[in-house]
């Protein structure tokens, strides 16, 4: 399966704890005032790559410790991200979705592919970039509004159950 992608980075440590892979999707709904990627937003640009070559390249790279899926908006291509996502649990990484949409909107929506892909994530960074909230202080968010979610303990009680950062830059229950 094919994705459109505004890009790959082999070896991030901004996208999350660890080293990660991190997957940039191209088309974005949200076009938020201030985004860190503006050029991920129009749907006909960027490329195209086989999930497989995806998965090629991330098992290459035996020092990573998770999966990004940032964009773009990596839930308007659900069905493919939640296929390569799966394949990438299997392996044991972390995986970790940026979306512009909220926890409570994608549980409203309940799209299948949407909630799969979900399933398969540990951590939801979700909301909106909000230019007003902006703050360079955030560890692996970009504006106050965002939060950090257990997606496990949130899909289980149905609600948005938020992650902090320790010092060592790890998630813990708050």
């Amino acid at each position: 399966m094919k994705l459109r992608l505004f890009g790959l980075v082999n070896d991030s440590i901004v996208d999350g704890p660890g080293l990660r892979y991190t997957i940039f999707t191209q088309g974005c709904s949200h076009a938020c005032l201030g985004c860190h990627n503006p050029d991920s937003h129009d749907y006909n640009a960027g490329y195209l790559k086989d999930s497989n070559e995806i998965i090629k390249d991330i098992e290459q790279n035996s020092l990573l410790d998770g999966v990004t899926f940032s964009g773009g908006e990596p839930m308007e291509q659900a069905e493919a991200c939640y296929h390569l996502a799966k394949e990438i649990a299997k392996r044991g990484l972390h995986i970790i979705i940026y979306s512009g949409y909220t926890f409570e909107e994608l549980l409203k929506k309940n799209d299948p592919y949407q909630m799969a892909f979900l399933q398969q994530a540990d951590v939801l960074i979700d909301g909106r970039f909000v230019q007003e909230l902006r703050s360079l202080a955030l560890l692996f968010k970009g504006s106050k509004n965002q939060r950090i979610l257990n997606v496990k303990a949130s899909l289980e009680k149905q609600k948005a159950i938020e992650y902090t950062i320790n010092e060592y830059g790890e998630f813990v229950e708050r």
